[in-house]
């Protein structure tokens, strides 16, 4: 089993609050809008780091993190990417590959809307864990923290933190 953070849209915010959340993780994902590396270097000093780079990335976060992150999580395909909509609303750039070779869990961020639903037709589960950073329109900054054993996610927990 293992305990994963997932976050995004730091824009450059790392603070005690988010790192105590890393600290009680397995892992910790980011979905990309890192900012500044230093988040994800304070990250890294602690766990296990999974990122994408997103829209507002530079060209240093460009070489250390891929656009997309494919990968096995115990017995679950997931899909990380920054812009990457959501169930009957993917972005063109994904949907080809979402339908013809569907992941179990598909993790985008860039809205710093919270959302998980499920993709039914697909047989998709669909995380944004929203925007943790202090910068965008956003009025809580939002993290998520689950479980995955085996094949099955479980134990979801929305984190809110004050802006």
């Amino acid at each position: 089993m293992k305990k994963i953070l997932l976050l995004s849209d730091t824009h450059s915010h790392i603070d005690d609050t988010i790192l105590k959340y890393v600290k009680q993780a397995d892992e910790v994902w980011h979905a990309g809008d890192i900012g500044d590396l230093s988040v994800t270097d304070a990250i890294k000093a602690l766990k296990p780091l999974r990122a994408v780079y997103g829209n507002i990335d530079d060209a240093k976060a460009r070489v250390e993190f891929p656009e997309h992150n494919r990968f096995m999580c115990e017995d679950v395909d997931v899909w990380i990417t920054h812009i990457g909509g959501y169930p009957s609303r993917y972005n063109p750039r994904v949907k080809p590959e979402i339908y013809n070779n569907p992941p179990n869990l598909f993790i985008c961020g860039h809205s710093h809307i919270l959302k998980v639903m499920p993709d039914k037709k697909l047989n998709i589960l669909h995380m944004n864990p929203g925007a943790v950073g202090k910068h965008g329109f956003h009025k809580v900054r939002t993290m998520l923290r689950f479980t995955i054993d085996g094949e099955k996610i479980d134990n979801l927990e929305v984190i809110e933190l004050k802006r």
